[in-house]
């Protein structure tokens, strides 16, 4: 079986298509994301992500480009919460503008400048509002800086499509 791979980058977003038989056609069960949470391991999910998580055969793969907590106008607050709430915001508009809702999120990765314990609060509270049960792989990843001296926070999300 033959499958054809194509990148298409539009403002910020990289989506790869993975083309299949055409005789394949998935039905939105074959695209629901499975998720995986040993029962040997530690349970995760009360921080607001999952350990694994299996996206279907058949789906499209979008990568969101890392999305700060900048409002429309660039404008960036001081406060790490504030921008965690923005941040996932624009995600919110990156998932909206792919035709995607947040249930097929698959894998998050976050970057917390000066990350510390009191910084967890803040970012399961804003997982847990947006994904509910439906929480998704996600690894935090401590940085002394982002693009930009005033961002705190950016979270990239690797999405499915149907």
């Amino acid at each position: 079986m033959s499958h054809e791979i194509k990148h298409l980058l539009t403002g910020g977003l990289i989506i790869m298509t993975m083309g299949v038989p055409t005789a394949t056609t998935a039905n939105e069960n074959n695209l629901k994301l499975t998720i995986v949470n040993p029962q040997n391991l530690y349970d995760p999910s009360p921080n607001g992500y999952s350990t694994a998580v299996i996206t279907p055969r058949e789906a499209r793969v979008a990568y969101i480009s890392g999305q700060g907590g900048q409002d429309s106008t660039g404008a960036l607050s001081p406060d790490f919460a504030v921008q965690v709430e923005q941040a996932y915001t624009n995600l919110r508009t990156a998932l909206d503008a792919l035709g995607a809702r947040p249930d097929q999120v698959a894998k998050l990765t976050v970057f917390v400048v000066d990350h510390d314990m009191s910084k967890l609060e803040v970012l399961t509270k804003n997982i847990k509002k947006m994904f509910g049960e439906a929480l998704p792989a996600q690894t935090l990843i401590p940085v002394p800086k982002l693009a930009i001296d005033p961002m705190l926070f950016e979270v990239e999300a690797v999405v499915i499509l149907e």
